[in-house]
Order: C-alpha cells, then structure tokens, then sequence
C-alpha cells in the first residue's frame, strides 16, 4: 500500500539549473545567490519558480518539550537553528518559565498538559499543536521535538517541491512495517486497522489541506478521544487518522533523523542536505552524527553547533575559519 517516496526522488525531481531565470530572494539574508546555493534551487516543473514560492512564513514549527528540559535542550535550539526561524517556532510545553517566556514571548505556548511521559500527556500536547496550528492559517505544520536540529533551507525547499492544498503527509516511519491497531466496533468485538506512521521524534509535517480533513478527529479535544480510542501515543494517532480513517498514504522520507536510529552511519556528505538531525540521550551518548568542524565532541557533544557553522558560517560564535 505505501510508496515509498526516497527523499533523493524529492530532490532531484524538482532540481533545476539554478543559472536559470529563477529569482528568489532569501528572506533570512536577503541575497538571491545565497539562497540558491543553500538550497540548490527550488524549481517547479518546468524550470521556472513555482508560481507561489514557499516563504518560512507559511510553514508552523511546533517544538515539544516538557519543564525539564528547558534549559539543558532548548538553549541549544534558540542558539542554533531557532535563531533562523524565531517567527516561525512555537514551543509547546507543560509549565510556566518567566525566563522561556522572556526569550520567545508569545511562541511559548504552555499546554498545561501534564509533564509525565505518558501516552496522554504527549496526546494532550499534540492536540494543543494542531489547533494553534489551524488558529495560524499558515500552509505547513511540522512537528518537531527538542533534540530534532532543522535545516530550515532543507525544510523549506522539500516542503516547496509539494503545495499546501494537496493531501500531504511527510516523514519517516520508525518501523519497517505498518502498525496494527485495535478499532472498536460497535457490537462484534474489535476490528483490527493496519498504517503507517511518522515517527515523532524524527519531525514530521503535514499540509493544511491535509490537517483541514483531520478535523473531526484531531480538533478541540477530539484528537485525545481518538487516541484513547486505539490505545497508542501521539505520532502513532496521526498518522492513524491520516492513513486509517482518511486513507492518505504517508510519504516515506529519509531526510529526517531521530535518536532511534544509528545517527553515526549518515554520510557526512550528505549531513547538510537533511532536513532534521538528532542526538542520542544519556543512554546512547555517542548516537550522534559524524561530522568535524570547529568543535570538539566535548565542546559540542550533540554536533548541532558544528552544523550550524557549516550552514552560518557568518554566525557570531562560530570561530572564523580564517576569514577576517
């Protein structure tokens, strides 16, 4: 049943000559060279701009995270690829934080969701997500977690080779199968659903188009009963209500990353093509990717400011490549 769309096909499907006609001025930098390098050129079919470029205004970065990690894992994404996309991130958390709040303001969005790690507590934040999601009538929802760092060109230009009115669920499944799930059914037992799902901690993004359908089983509230429904936790219940009850197909990509997989065997070639990375936690110190640069794993153990200078070379804590 599911296509299995490798990220590679995204790309060179929609890569064209960058010499072309093709104007696109970036608006984190402002240069139109700097944007085309960086992303490669986000072509339409024919060679041309897509007739509605996609802005990182259109896209809704939802940030899970919980109380305790405020300061040990979100400092690390303000000073790193938050910066790049202030506008267009919200954190979602489960207690109030004058300091968080001082930071991002209004895109701190306390849930008051309970902190425990339970099925319900992350079912209750991703209800909060999707409707700040619809509230902001951007075109893209992508949902991340606090370890995810996201090369925002990446996101951009993947998310630009689809159009928000389309059916579009994006992301990497953590299994090699699809799940099963028990559905009730009204009298005779249980009937048991077979789909895929995007893991949550690799990020995923769905299409308003998309989101708009979910409606009667995600929106107010609704999205918990339906998780309750069949037992399982948030990424899971997303990708059920797409893949179950709308019958849209999830888009397999491998372009995103979580700590679930082996970080060490991306190439390191490929690293700044990705659109979402990881870091593996106390257990699994060393789940990291593969990358040298300015710092030292014990300066950076996550990696994510030696791939920020790589993309931002120009950043004001990066050590200058000597280039002053």
């Amino acid at each position: 049943k599911c296509r299995t769309v490798d990220g590679d096909w995204v790309y060179t499907a929609r890569r064209a000559d960058t010499q072309g006609s093709g104007k696109h001025i970036d608006s984190q930098t402002g240069s139109e060279g700097d944007f085309l390098h960086r992303t490669g050129g986000v072509m339409g079919a024919g060679g041309s701009w897509p007739r509605n470029p996609l802005e990182l205004k259109d896209i809704f970065i939802a940030v899970k995270t919980t109380r305790k990690y405020h300061k040990s894992r979100l400092d690390l994404l303000f000073q790193t690829w938050v910066s790049k996309a202030k506008e267009q991130t919200f954190i979602f958390t489960d207690g109030e934080d004058q300091e968080l709040r001082r930071r991002a303001g209004a895109n701190v969005i306390n849930t008051n969701c309970s902190a425990a790690h339970t099925r319900q507590a992350l079912c209750c934040k991703m209800s909060v997500e999707y409707d700040k999601f619809i509230e902001s009538q951007r075109k893209w929802f992508c949902h991340m977690d606090d370890d995810n760092y996201v090369i925002v060109p990446s996101l951009l230009k993947l998310l630009s080779s689809y159009h928000h009115t389309q059916d579009v669920y994006l992301g990497r499944p953590s299994l090699d199968h699809p799940i099963e799930a028990a559905e009730r059914v009204k009298s005779d037992g249980s009937v048991s659903v077979k789909f895929w799902f995007a893991t949550g901690g690799a990020g995923f993004c769905i299409s308003r188009g998309l989101a708009l359908k979910m409606s009667p089983w995600a929106s107010l509230g609704n999205f918990i009963s339906t998780a309750e429904k069949i037992r399982l936790p948030d990424d899971c219940t997303m990708g059920y209500i797409i893949e179950a009850l709308l019958e849209v197909t999830l888009t397999h990509t491998h372009l995103f990353h979580s700590h679930l997989e082996n970080l060490q065997r991306l190439p390191t070639d490929t690293v700044l093509e990705q659109v979402t990375l990881s870091y593996g936690g106390f257990e699994n110190r060393r789940n990291v990717i593969s990358i040298g640069g300015a710092f030292s794993l014990v300066e950076d153990p996550s990696r994510f400011k030696t791939v920020h200078c790589l993309l931002y070379p120009e950043t004001d804590w990066c050590p200058s490549m000597g280039h002053h």
